[in-house]
């Protein structure tokens, strides 16, 4: 059965954005990209049986990638969790397989680990609920061994929260926090708690209007523990954009501890972007940095910055062309400013399969790689990129390797 998630994300990539002009400071927009040839490895080639079409890595000290597949495991089976041991032979080991019932069905995120090694994610269907077809999806934890715990099951409904899809974001106390793309009072979405102990508060409930709604990506807290995200709709009254029914092109929001709710910025859906599908990241300043799937000056989405009280500068526009366009992933930030994202489309390989992008401060975009979408994959995903201590970036493709259903691969910029 086609999940809801699909048939957003078809949505959202296809969709024609008419663009309109937005008071918003540009500082990028080039669309003849500098070219680098940094070092550029596939690490794994999943098979249809493993892991294929994996979402997101996350990287450990000990040279141990976690990640999550929404397929793979068996061909009835609802996805796995599993790791990549970098050594010679660069194993992947199946920590847990979904079965598509009440342990969850389609993890479509990656995962957070806890000091005890546990990793903790989420699945978009699956869970006891009935509400959904397919289930409202759930919160798990699996242990070093692959022993799987549902912490919670979502209930969907006005009460509870519906289809989580963005990484979770863990705190001291290894409570959990992340968002659902349905669900809560109004149906436009939530953004949730789940403790160690599995009990799940919602902290707040968006109404698709001003406020946002349909948080498609994770969140990012600060010192204070105040949360930001984006929402895929919703925002600024008489905005171009139309999803689903719902008017709006998105917004960045802020989430206090309270639960009060600001909106930081709302997308016009003209040059300042439209329709952001990605968790944010932060700097030590506490500006905030991510992608729009849509919009810019050249409406294949941009790369963009909000600061101060919601002050938007958009660092690029991607053309859709050699640069790269729609990236439906988020951003990484190194030492010195720079940020590394990964775009569905463009390139300068003949297929258009996608291509591994940096963004300096001044907003100058160069192409680490652009996939052909056959031994180094293709298409990379919503997962996007992730750092490790030695500054290499590790990320996934949708398709191409040795077997087809995508690899895992890294760069060193």
């Amino acid at each position: 059965m086609t999940s809801l998630i699909r048939i957003l994300a078809s949505t959202l990539r296809f969709a024609t954005i008419v663009l309109v002009f937005a008071m918003v400071l540009v500082i990028g927009g080039t669309i003849t990209p500098a070219q680098e040839s940094p070092d550029f490895t596939v690490l794994y080639s999943f098979s249809s049986g493993r892991g294929a079409a994996s979402i997101a890595l996350l990287p450990t000290s000990s040279g141990v990638l976690y990640g999550t597949s929404a397929l793979g495991g068996c061909a009835t089976c609802g996805g796995v969790a599993f790791k990549l041991v970098l050594s010679s032979s660069n194993a992947v080991y199946v920590l847990h397989t979904f079965g598509g019932g009440s342990d969850g069905y389609m993890p479509e995120a990656g995962l957070v680990r806890d000091s005890y090694g546990n990793v903790y994610g989420t699945t978009l269907e699956g869970g006891g609920s009935t509400v959904c077809a397919g289930g409202c999806g759930i919160v798990f934890r699996v242990n070093e061994w692959g022993s799987e715990t549902v912490l919670h099951q979502f209930a969907g409904g006005s009460s509870d929260g519906a289809n989580p899809r963005g990484v979770l974001a863990i705190d001291e106390a290894d409570n959990l926090y992340g968002t659902t793309l349905n669900g809560g009072a109004f149906g436009r979405g939530t953004v949730f708690m789940v403790d160690k102990e599995g009990t799940e508060t919602v902290l707040y409930s968006f109404t698709g209007k001003e406020d946002g709604g349909g948080p498609y990506a994770g969140l990012v807290s600060d010192a204070s523990g105040n949360l930001y995200g984006t929402t895929v709709y919703g925002g600024l009254p008489g905005s171009t954009c139309t999803f689903r029914g719902v008017p709006g092109c998105g917004t960045v929001f802020m989430l206090d501890k309270a639960g009060k709710e600001t909106v930081l910025y709302s997308f016009a859906g003209g040059p300042d972007g439209a329709n952001p599908q990605a968790t944010l990241v932060m700097d030590t300043e506490g500006r905030l940095y991510g992608t729009t799937t849509f919009g810019g000056a050249f409406g294949s989405g941009t790369v963009f910055m909000v600061e101060g009280e919601g002050r938007e500068t958009v660092l690029y526009s991607f053309s859709g062309e050699t640069d790269g366009g729609l990236p439906v992933a988020g951003v990484v930030r190194d030492s010195a400013g720079n940020l590394y994202g990964t775009t569905l489309q463009g390139g300068s390989a003949p297929n258009r399969s996608g291509t591994v992008f940096k963004v300096t401060p001044s907003g100058q975009e160069t192409v680490l790689h652009s996939f052909t979408a056959g031994e180094d994959g293709g298409f990379p995903q919503d997962g996007g990129l992730s750092e490790d201590a030695a500054g290499n970036l590790y990320g996934t493709t949708e398709i191409g390797g040795a077997y087809g259903p995508g690899v895992a691969f890294r760069i060193h910029p």
